[in-house]
């Protein structure tokens, strides 16, 4: 049963334990997603209600664009495999005026200096999505020490020494890479004509073993001790036991290497621009933020592990990112801090079908019209993520106009994709 608040803001989604607050208001909510997000709301461990962000549709274990509240647990699940996944942008001194009529140029210049894709295999040696001999902004991202912490290095060794299913993962030679599927690099325009670089990635193969790894402990752990749940997928970890422990120390380890991985890729790209426009400077915006994380936080009178799945944290006054479809609109934003939703909003538009019913449903055709307007590839290999594939951007921003504020409008002129 739904019920839809007349003022305004969430759809209310029926269950037996707490209530699942959806901003979905005109913008598909598919039946898959809606039973996952139920599914959720039943574990006893979940504080006050779960909220659902409008661009939310069916993930593997979790819904995407779940953002949960747990007492004394995680469920690995809700935070996925692309620990750390998000997005980072910033302004340049760059206006469209000074742009060329074809950016073909600029889009290969980006391309060749930040590893996108990825081989088959794997193979590092082999892998085009990863660095052969990792160069010098990675090195010193990997050697850097954070505040109050050892540097990405030390920590992945010790990370290493603990869970022998981490070694080998070819962490150094992804940080600073894109990787391939709806991950990307763009050059945008804003309303007053302004360029931008925006880019979206995470932690790569080194994030996803960890995810896969901790997933299965946790499946494990349900099984030794005979919980029953309403999918395998929500197994979860209990706090104060040492796989909790553990799981929240290499959770930050790649939430971490997912922002000096954004970073790195950054720099790189600006520099690249530099080849083009040897006067360019970058703005004081800049925008460094998860969509894929957990973190500890205080809601509804207890602090809890929320989880933020395909959702971006929208703290009152706080600046994030909400990309559109590969040729369609992006926003920078403000939070509102709405308490309801966790003080968190969209992550993008959201799938609006699956890769496989993208690939059947358009053509090539299709696409190329679609991202007419866009220096970007156009071959079947992208075709999954096609404008068509993903949710209406403007129908979305509509649904969480109480979530954010609109702080600048962006559209692609250059799309980078693995």
């Amino acid at each position: 049963m739904t019920k839809q608040d007349k003022t305004g803001g969430p759809v209310f989604l029926g269950g037996d334990k707490v209530p699942v607050k959806a901003w979905v208001k005109g913008v598909p909510l598919e039946q898959a997603a809606r039973d996952q997000l139920l599914n959720l709301s039943r574990l006893p461990f979940v504080h006050h209600h779960v909220a659902a962000m409008p661009d939310v549709h069916w993930g593997i274990g979790a819904t995407v664009g779940s953002v949960i509240p747990f007492r004394n647990a995680i469920v690995p699940a809700a935070v996925g495999v692309d620990i750390g996944c998000g997005m980072i942008a910033r302004r340049t001194s760059i206006p469209a005026t000074r742009l060329p009529d074809s950016l073909a140029a600029i889009r290969s210049t980006i391309e060749a200096v930040v590893p996108h894709g990825r081989s088959h295999n794997g193979d590092p040696r082999r892998d085009r999505g990863a660095y052969g001999e990792p160069p010098a902004e990675s090195l010193a991202a990997w050697a850097e020490a954070g505040p109050g912490k050892a540097a990405l290095a030390e920590r992945h060794a010790g990370l290493c020494e603990r869970h022998a299913v981490l070694r080998g993962t070819a962490a150094l030679a992804h940080l600073g890479t894109l990787g391939g599927g709806n991950h990307f690099i763009e050059l945008c325009l804003d309303e007053t004509d302004q360029l931008w670089v925006m880019l979206h990635s995470g932690s790569r193969g080194i994030g996803n073993r960890i995810g896969s790894h901790f997933i299965a402990l946790a499946k494990r752990e349900m099984e030794r001790w005979h919980v029953d749940l309403p999918d395998p997928d929500l197994a979860f970890l209990p706090q104060g036991s040492a796989l909790f422990d553990e799981y929240v120390q290499a959770m930050q380890w790649a939430q971490d290497f997912a922002a000096a991985n954004r970073q790195v890729m950054m720099q790189r790209v600006i520099t690249a621009l530099v080849q083009h426009f040897p006067d360019l400077q970058t703005g004081a915006e800049a925008i460094n933020c998860h969509h894929n994380y957990v973190q500890q936080e205080h809601h509804f009178g207890r602090d809890v592990w929320l989880t933020r799945k395909g959702a971006v944290r929208a703290g009152a006054g706080e600046l994030g990112i909400i990309p559109g479809s590969m040729g369609a609109r992006s926003f920078i934003v403000r939070g509102k801090g709405n308490a309801d939703s966790f003080c968190s909003c969209s992550h993008g538009a959201g799938r609006a079908m699956s890769r496989n019913e993208a690939r059947k449903r358009f053509s090539l055709a299709d696409h190329i019209a679609a991202t007419r307007h866009v220096e970007c590839r156009k071959d079947m290999d992208v075709l999954d993520e096609t404008p068509m594939a993903y949710k209406d951007i403007d129908a979305v921003m509509a649904a969480q106009a109480d979530l954010v504020d609109v702080v600048h409008v962006l559209r692609q002129v250059v799309c980078v994709k693995g």
